[in-house]
Protein backbone atom coordinates (compact mmCIF):
# COMPACT_ATOMS: atom_id res chain seq x y z
CA UNK A 1 0.00 0.00 0.00
CA UNK A 2 1.39 3.39 -1.02
CA UNK A 3 1.76 6.37 1.31
CA UNK A 4 -1.17 8.14 -0.35
CA UNK A 5 -3.42 5.05 -0.04
CA UNK A 6 -2.46 4.82 3.62
CA UNK A 7 -3.57 8.42 4.13
CA UNK A 8 -6.90 7.70 2.42
CA UNK A 9 -7.51 4.66 4.63
CA UNK A 10 -6.64 6.61 7.78
CA UNK A 11 -8.84 9.50 6.65
CA UNK A 12 -11.86 7.25 6.10
CA UNK A 13 -11.34 5.45 9.41
CA UNK A 14 -11.12 8.79 11.17
CA UNK A 15 -14.36 9.97 9.57
CA UNK A 16 -16.07 6.76 10.61
CA UNK A 17 -14.95 6.90 14.24
CA UNK A 18 -15.56 10.63 14.64
CA UNK A 19 -19.14 10.51 13.47
CA UNK A 20 -18.51 12.63 10.41
CA UNK A 21 -20.34 10.93 7.56
CA UNK A 22 -19.12 10.50 4.03
CA UNK A 23 -21.28 11.56 1.12
CA UNK A 24 -21.47 8.01 -0.17
CA UNK A 25 -24.57 7.31 2.00
CA UNK A 26 -27.44 9.41 3.20
CA UNK A 27 -28.09 10.31 6.84
CA UNK A 28 -30.70 7.52 7.01
CA UNK A 29 -28.12 4.98 5.86
CA UNK A 30 -29.88 4.36 2.51
CA UNK A 31 -28.23 4.94 -0.85
CA UNK A 32 -29.17 8.17 -2.62
CA UNK A 33 -31.66 8.04 -5.44
CA UNK A 34 -30.09 7.02 -8.68
CA UNK A 35 -31.86 9.78 -10.59
CA UNK A 36 -30.23 12.56 -8.46
CA UNK A 37 -27.09 14.00 -10.04
CA UNK A 38 -24.56 15.29 -7.49
CA UNK A 39 -21.57 17.23 -8.74
CA UNK A 40 -18.24 16.01 -7.49
CA UNK A 41 -16.25 18.52 -5.40
CA UNK A 42 -13.22 20.04 -7.11
CA UNK A 43 -10.21 22.16 -6.16
CA UNK A 44 -10.50 25.68 -7.55
CA UNK A 45 -6.92 26.87 -6.87
CA UNK A 46 -3.54 25.31 -6.31
CA UNK A 47 -1.93 25.47 -2.89
CA UNK A 48 0.81 28.05 -3.23
CA UNK A 49 4.31 27.16 -2.11
CA UNK A 50 5.33 29.39 0.78
CA UNK A 51 8.76 30.41 2.12
CA UNK A 52 8.80 31.80 5.65
CA UNK A 53 11.54 32.54 8.21
CA UNK A 54 11.50 30.45 11.37
CA UNK A 55 9.50 32.06 14.16
CA UNK A 56 6.90 33.64 11.88
CA UNK A 57 3.27 32.58 11.36
CA UNK A 58 2.04 31.06 8.09
CA UNK A 59 -1.33 30.27 6.49
CA UNK A 60 -1.92 27.68 3.73
CA UNK A 61 -5.17 27.85 1.70
CA UNK A 62 -7.12 25.00 0.12
CA UNK A 63 -10.06 26.18 -2.09
CA UNK A 64 -12.85 23.75 -3.02
CA UNK A 65 -16.19 24.02 -4.85
CA UNK A 66 -19.22 21.73 -4.66
CA UNK A 67 -18.00 20.36 -1.36
CA UNK A 68 -21.52 19.40 -0.24
CA UNK A 69 -21.30 17.05 2.71
CA UNK A 70 -17.79 15.93 1.87
CA UNK A 71 -14.98 16.90 4.22
CA UNK A 72 -11.56 18.52 3.81
CA UNK A 73 -8.51 17.30 5.68
CA UNK A 74 -4.98 18.72 6.03
CA UNK A 75 -1.99 16.40 6.36
CA UNK A 76 1.81 16.68 6.65
CA UNK A 77 3.06 14.22 4.05
CA UNK A 78 6.67 13.72 5.22
CA UNK A 79 5.56 13.22 8.84
CA UNK A 80 2.62 10.95 7.83
CA UNK A 81 0.46 13.02 10.15
CA UNK A 82 -3.21 13.98 9.80
CA UNK A 83 -3.44 17.55 11.12
CA UNK A 84 -7.10 18.58 10.72
CA UNK A 85 -10.43 17.14 9.52
CA UNK A 86 -13.33 19.51 8.85
CA UNK A 87 -13.30 21.94 11.81
CA UNK A 88 -11.40 19.55 14.09
CA UNK A 89 -7.69 19.72 14.91
CA UNK A 90 -6.42 16.16 15.13
CA UNK A 91 -2.74 16.74 15.86
CA UNK A 92 -1.56 17.49 19.38
CA UNK A 93 0.69 20.23 18.06
CA UNK A 94 -0.63 23.40 19.78
CA UNK A 95 0.74 25.57 16.97
CA UNK A 96 -1.72 24.09 14.43
CA UNK A 97 -5.24 25.45 13.83
CA UNK A 98 -7.81 25.45 11.03
CA UNK A 99 -10.38 28.02 9.87
CA UNK A 100 -12.73 28.50 6.93
CA UNK A 101 -14.66 31.42 5.50
CA UNK A 102 -18.31 30.94 6.46
CA UNK A 103 -19.43 33.50 3.92
CA UNK A 104 -18.24 31.59 0.86
CA UNK A 105 -20.02 28.29 1.69
CA UNK A 106 -16.92 26.63 3.10
CA UNK A 107 -15.06 27.27 -0.12
CA UNK A 108 -11.60 27.92 1.36
CA UNK A 109 -10.02 26.03 4.26
CA UNK A 110 -6.99 27.61 5.93
CA UNK A 111 -4.29 25.70 7.79
CA UNK A 112 -2.53 27.99 10.30
CA UNK A 113 0.92 27.27 11.73
CA UNK A 114 2.15 29.70 14.35
CA UNK A 115 5.79 30.22 15.36
CA UNK A 116 7.01 28.13 12.44
CA UNK A 117 9.91 25.79 13.20
CA UNK A 118 12.40 24.18 10.86
CA UNK A 119 10.77 20.77 11.37
CA UNK A 120 7.52 22.17 9.94
CA UNK A 121 8.97 22.32 6.44
CA UNK A 122 7.79 19.87 3.80
CA UNK A 123 4.74 18.95 1.69
CA UNK A 124 1.28 19.73 3.03
CA UNK A 125 -1.60 17.80 1.52
CA UNK A 126 -5.21 18.96 1.27
CA UNK A 127 -7.58 16.00 0.68
CA UNK A 128 -11.32 15.61 -0.05
CA UNK A 129 -12.90 12.34 1.10
CA UNK A 130 -14.53 11.38 -2.18
CA UNK A 131 -14.77 7.66 -3.12
CA UNK A 132 -11.40 8.07 -4.77
CA UNK A 133 -9.85 10.74 -2.56
CA UNK A 134 -8.90 13.96 -4.30
CA UNK A 135 -5.57 15.42 -3.22
CA UNK A 136 -3.33 18.39 -3.89
CA UNK A 137 0.00 19.49 -2.39
CA UNK A 138 1.72 22.69 -1.38
CA UNK A 139 5.29 23.05 -0.11
CA UNK A 140 6.33 24.99 2.97
CA UNK A 141 9.96 26.18 2.90
CA UNK A 142 11.28 27.28 6.30
CA UNK A 143 14.43 29.40 6.21
CA UNK A 144 16.58 29.88 9.30
CA UNK A 145 19.19 32.64 9.65
CA UNK A 146 22.72 31.43 10.34
CA UNK A 147 23.90 30.75 13.86
CA UNK A 148 27.46 29.97 14.94
CA UNK A 149 27.70 27.12 17.42
CA UNK A 150 30.33 28.24 19.95
CA UNK A 151 30.63 24.74 21.41
CA UNK A 152 31.84 23.42 18.03
CA UNK A 153 33.91 26.49 17.07
CA UNK A 154 37.36 27.68 18.10
CA UNK A 155 37.88 30.17 20.89
CA UNK A 156 40.89 32.47 21.41
CA UNK A 157 44.17 30.56 21.04
CA UNK A 158 47.82 31.03 22.04
CA UNK A 159 50.44 29.18 19.95
CA UNK A 160 54.22 29.08 19.67
CA UNK A 161 55.77 30.73 16.64
CA UNK A 162 56.53 28.17 13.93
CA UNK A 163 53.77 25.75 14.90
CA UNK A 164 50.60 24.94 12.95
CA UNK A 165 47.16 26.14 14.04
CA UNK A 166 43.65 25.20 12.86
CA UNK A 167 40.65 27.44 13.47
CA UNK A 168 37.14 25.97 13.24
CA UNK A 169 33.76 27.61 12.80
CA UNK A 170 30.55 25.56 12.75
CA UNK A 171 27.38 27.33 11.62
CA UNK A 172 23.80 26.09 11.39
CA UNK A 173 20.85 27.45 9.43
CA UNK A 174 18.62 26.77 6.47
CA UNK A 175 19.78 26.87 3.73
CA UNK A 176 23.17 25.62 4.99
CA UNK A 177 25.31 28.70 5.62
CA UNK A 178 28.56 29.52 3.84
CA UNK A 179 31.48 30.28 6.17
CA UNK A 180 34.21 32.75 5.17
CA UNK A 181 37.31 33.88 7.06
CA UNK A 182 38.86 37.34 7.13
CA UNK A 183 41.36 39.15 9.31
CA UNK A 184 39.94 41.87 11.50
CA UNK A 185 42.43 44.43 10.15
CA UNK A 186 41.76 43.37 6.51
CA UNK A 187 45.36 42.25 6.00
CA UNK A 188 46.09 39.04 4.11
CA UNK A 189 45.88 35.58 5.66
CA UNK A 190 49.11 33.61 5.26
CA UNK A 191 47.85 30.06 4.71
CA UNK A 192 51.42 28.95 4.07
CA UNK A 193 54.66 30.40 2.72
CA UNK A 194 53.35 30.54 -0.85
CA UNK A 195 49.64 31.30 -0.36
CA UNK A 196 48.33 34.62 0.96
CA UNK A 197 44.65 35.46 0.62
CA UNK A 198 42.33 38.25 1.74
CA UNK A 199 39.48 35.77 2.27
CA UNK A 200 39.18 32.02 2.86
CA UNK A 201 36.04 29.90 2.50
CA UNK A 202 35.37 26.80 4.56
CA UNK A 203 34.37 25.58 8.00
CA UNK A 204 38.02 25.57 9.06
CA UNK A 205 41.27 27.29 8.21
CA UNK A 206 44.79 25.94 8.83
CA UNK A 207 47.83 28.20 9.09
CA UNK A 208 51.14 26.36 8.79
CA UNK A 209 54.31 27.54 10.53
CA UNK A 210 52.57 30.53 12.03
CA UNK A 211 54.55 33.75 12.36
CA UNK A 212 54.27 36.76 14.64
CA UNK A 213 53.00 38.57 11.54
CA UNK A 214 49.94 36.28 11.65
CA UNK A 215 49.04 37.44 15.16
CA UNK A 216 45.69 39.21 15.51
CA UNK A 217 41.94 38.71 15.34
CA UNK A 218 40.30 36.45 12.74
CA UNK A 219 36.62 36.68 11.80
CA UNK A 220 34.53 33.72 10.73
CA UNK A 221 31.46 35.07 8.91
CA UNK A 222 28.41 32.87 8.29
CA UNK A 223 25.70 33.79 5.75
CA UNK A 224 22.95 31.96 3.85
CA UNK A 225 20.92 34.76 2.31
CA UNK A 226 18.62 34.99 5.33
CA UNK A 227 19.40 38.06 7.43
CA UNK A 228 21.20 38.69 9.61
CA UNK A 229 24.71 37.54 8.73
CA UNK A 230 26.60 36.55 11.89
CA UNK A 231 30.30 36.48 12.77
CA UNK A 232 32.64 35.26 15.49
CA UNK A 233 35.93 36.95 16.44
CA UNK A 234 38.80 34.62 17.30
CA UNK A 235 42.01 36.14 18.68
CA UNK A 236 45.24 34.37 17.77
CA UNK A 237 48.28 35.14 19.94
CA UNK A 238 51.74 33.99 18.83
CA UNK A 239 54.36 33.58 21.55
CA UNK A 240 58.10 33.97 20.93
CA UNK A 241 61.19 34.89 23.00
CA UNK A 242 62.47 38.48 23.03
CA UNK A 243 64.65 39.78 20.21
CA UNK A 244 66.71 42.98 20.13
CA UNK A 245 67.89 45.32 17.41
CA UNK A 246 70.40 48.08 18.24
CA UNK A 247 70.82 50.80 15.62
CA UNK A 248 74.10 52.15 17.13
CA UNK A 249 76.41 50.05 19.30
CA UNK A 250 79.15 52.70 19.54
CA UNK A 251 78.12 56.20 20.58
CA UNK A 252 80.61 59.07 21.00
CA UNK A 253 79.66 62.10 23.07
CA UNK A 254 81.71 64.99 24.58
CA UNK A 255 81.78 65.82 28.27
CA UNK A 256 78.83 67.80 29.66
CA UNK A 257 76.59 66.93 26.70
CA UNK A 258 73.37 64.90 26.83
CA UNK A 259 72.84 61.68 24.86
CA UNK A 260 70.07 59.15 24.11
CA UNK A 261 70.75 55.42 23.67
CA UNK A 262 68.23 53.27 21.77
CA UNK A 263 67.15 49.63 21.54
CA UNK A 264 64.26 48.06 19.65
CA UNK A 265 62.66 44.88 20.99
CA UNK A 266 60.11 42.32 19.80
CA UNK A 267 58.52 39.88 22.24
CA UNK A 268 55.25 38.13 23.05
CA UNK A 269 54.07 37.99 25.74
CA UNK A 270 55.19 41.57 26.35
CA UNK A 271 58.70 41.58 27.76
CA UNK A 272 60.08 43.26 30.86
CA UNK A 273 62.52 45.86 29.52
CA UNK A 274 65.25 47.67 31.47
CA UNK A 275 68.79 49.11 31.26
CA UNK A 276 71.94 48.20 33.22
CA UNK A 277 75.58 49.34 33.47
CA UNK A 278 78.46 46.95 32.91
CA UNK A 279 78.41 46.05 36.61
CA UNK A 280 74.89 44.65 36.18
CA UNK A 281 73.15 47.25 38.31
CA UNK A 282 69.75 48.28 36.98
CA UNK A 283 69.39 51.92 35.97
CA UNK A 284 66.51 53.82 37.58
CA UNK A 285 65.09 57.22 36.68
CA UNK A 286 66.92 60.10 38.37
CA UNK A 287 68.45 63.49 37.56
CA UNK A 288 71.11 61.61 35.62
CA UNK A 289 68.92 59.06 33.79
CA UNK A 290 65.46 58.88 32.27
CA UNK A 291 64.11 55.69 30.65
CA UNK A 292 61.32 55.28 28.07
CA UNK A 293 59.53 52.27 26.60
CA UNK A 294 57.08 53.06 23.79
CA UNK A 295 54.86 50.30 22.38
CA UNK A 296 54.80 50.22 18.58
CA UNK A 297 52.64 48.60 15.95
CA UNK A 298 52.10 45.69 16.06
CA UNK A 299 51.94 45.66 19.84
CA UNK A 300 54.77 43.14 20.22
CA UNK A 301 57.27 45.88 19.23
CA UNK A 302 58.80 48.26 21.78
CA UNK A 303 61.19 51.20 21.37
CA UNK A 304 63.51 51.55 24.40
CA UNK A 305 65.34 54.80 25.11
CA UNK A 306 67.85 55.76 27.81
CA UNK A 307 68.45 59.51 28.21
CA UNK A 308 71.72 60.41 29.98
CA UNK A 309 72.19 64.05 31.06
CA UNK A 310 75.35 66.12 31.63
CA UNK A 311 77.87 63.45 30.68
CA UNK A 312 80.72 63.04 33.16
CA UNK A 313 83.87 60.97 32.89
CA UNK A 314 82.30 58.22 35.00
CA UNK A 315 79.40 57.92 32.55
CA UNK A 316 81.56 56.52 29.77
CA UNK A 317 81.57 52.76 29.37
CA UNK A 318 79.13 49.95 28.59
CA UNK A 319 75.33 50.01 28.82
CA UNK A 320 72.99 47.07 28.32
CA UNK A 321 69.34 46.96 27.25
CA UNK A 322 67.65 43.81 28.54
CA UNK A 323 64.35 42.16 27.52
CA UNK A 324 62.75 39.20 29.36
CA UNK A 325 59.50 37.27 28.96
CA UNK A 326 58.32 33.73 29.90
CA UNK A 327 59.74 32.39 26.61
CA UNK A 328 63.28 33.63 27.20
CA UNK A 329 65.51 36.69 27.50
CA UNK A 330 68.17 38.58 25.56
CA UNK A 331 70.30 41.70 25.90
CA UNK A 332 72.32 44.08 23.76
CA UNK A 333 75.37 46.20 24.50
CA UNK A 334 76.06 49.85 23.68
CA UNK A 335 79.45 51.44 24.42
CA UNK A 336 79.56 55.14 25.23
CA UNK A 337 82.94 56.83 24.54
CA UNK A 338 84.31 60.36 24.67
CA UNK A 339 84.52 62.54 21.57
CA UNK A 340 85.50 66.14 20.82
CA UNK A 341 82.84 68.83 20.77
CA UNK A 342 81.57 70.01 17.37
CA UNK A 343 83.00 73.21 15.91
CA UNK A 344 79.52 74.39 14.91
CA UNK A 345 76.13 73.92 16.43
CA UNK A 346 74.51 70.61 15.52
CA UNK A 347 71.95 70.69 12.71
CA UNK A 348 68.51 69.15 12.99
CA UNK A 349 68.40 65.46 13.95
CA UNK A 350 68.80 63.10 10.98
CA UNK A 351 68.05 59.83 12.73
CA UNK A 352 65.42 57.74 10.93
CA UNK A 353 61.93 57.80 12.34
CA UNK A 354 60.72 54.97 14.57
CA UNK A 355 58.51 53.50 11.85
CA UNK A 356 61.34 53.68 9.28
CA UNK A 357 63.68 51.84 11.60
CA UNK A 358 61.19 48.99 11.96
CA UNK A 359 60.32 48.86 8.29
CA UNK A 360 64.01 48.57 7.31
CA UNK A 361 64.42 45.44 9.42
CA UNK A 362 64.67 41.95 8.05
CA UNK A 363 62.63 39.67 10.30
CA UNK A 364 64.56 36.65 9.11
CA UNK A 365 67.72 38.19 10.59
CA UNK A 366 66.09 38.35 14.02
CA UNK A 367 65.94 34.61 14.63
CA UNK A 368 67.41 33.46 17.90
CA UNK A 369 66.92 36.71 19.77
CA UNK A 370 70.39 38.05 18.99
CA UNK A 371 71.17 41.79 18.80
CA UNK A 372 71.37 43.26 15.31
CA UNK A 373 73.52 46.14 14.16
CA UNK A 374 72.53 48.16 11.14
CA UNK A 375 75.19 50.71 10.22
CA UNK A 376 77.80 52.50 12.35
CA UNK A 377 77.88 55.69 14.42
CA UNK A 378 79.84 58.77 13.30
CA UNK A 379 82.24 60.16 15.89
CA UNK A 380 80.36 63.47 16.18
CA UNK A 381 76.86 61.96 16.29
CA UNK A 382 74.84 61.34 19.44
CA UNK A 383 71.94 59.25 18.10
CA UNK A 384 70.36 62.45 16.80
CA UNK A 385 69.14 63.31 20.30
CA UNK A 386 72.10 65.33 21.71
CA UNK A 387 71.34 68.48 23.69
CA UNK A 388 74.35 70.80 23.09
CA UNK A 389 74.77 73.02 26.15
CA UNK A 390 77.66 75.04 24.61
CA UNK A 391 75.99 75.67 21.25
CA UNK A 392 75.75 79.46 21.75
CA UNK A 393 79.43 79.79 22.80
CA UNK A 394 80.61 77.62 19.93
CA UNK A 395 78.56 79.59 17.40
CA UNK A 396 79.93 82.92 18.69
CA UNK A 397 83.54 81.71 18.50
CA UNK A 398 83.04 80.41 14.98
CA UNK A 399 81.52 83.72 13.85
CA UNK A 400 84.42 85.79 15.33
CA UNK A 401 86.94 83.47 13.69
CA UNK A 402 85.32 83.95 10.27
CA UNK A 403 85.24 87.77 10.67
CA UNK A 404 88.95 87.88 11.74
CA UNK A 405 90.08 85.68 8.86
CA UNK A 406 88.12 87.78 6.36
CA UNK A 407 89.63 91.03 7.71
CA UNK A 408 93.18 89.68 7.48
CA UNK A 409 92.58 88.56 3.90
CA UNK A 410 91.31 92.01 2.90
CA UNK A 411 94.33 93.71 4.52
CA UNK A 412 96.73 91.41 2.70
CA UNK A 413 95.12 92.17 -0.66
CA UNK A 414 95.20 95.96 0.07
CA UNK A 415 98.91 95.89 0.92
CA UNK A 416 99.68 94.03 -2.30
CA UNK A 417 97.96 96.74 -4.31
Amino acid sequence: MSGLQTFEALFLMLLATSGVSSNTTSKTGTAPATNVVVEEPEFTDVIENVTVPAGRNVKLACSVKNLGSYKVAWMHFEQSAILTVHNHVITRNPRISVTHDKHDKHKTWFLHISNVQEEDKGRYMCQINTVTAKTQFGYLHVVVPPNIDDSLSSSDVIVREGSNVTLKCRATGSPTPTVKWKRDDNSKIAINRSLNVLEWEGNSIEITKISRLDMGAYLCIASNGVPPTVSKRIKVSVDFPPMLWIPHQLVGVPLYFNVTLECFTEAHPTSLNYWTREDGHMIHDSKKYRTESNVGMPIYKTHMRLHIYNIQQTDYGTYKCVAKNPRGETDGTIRLYTSTPPTTSPGPPTTESYSDLWSNRNLNDSAGGLPHHHGGQHSNSYSGHVVDKSATTTTTRSTLSIILNTSMLLLARFSLQ
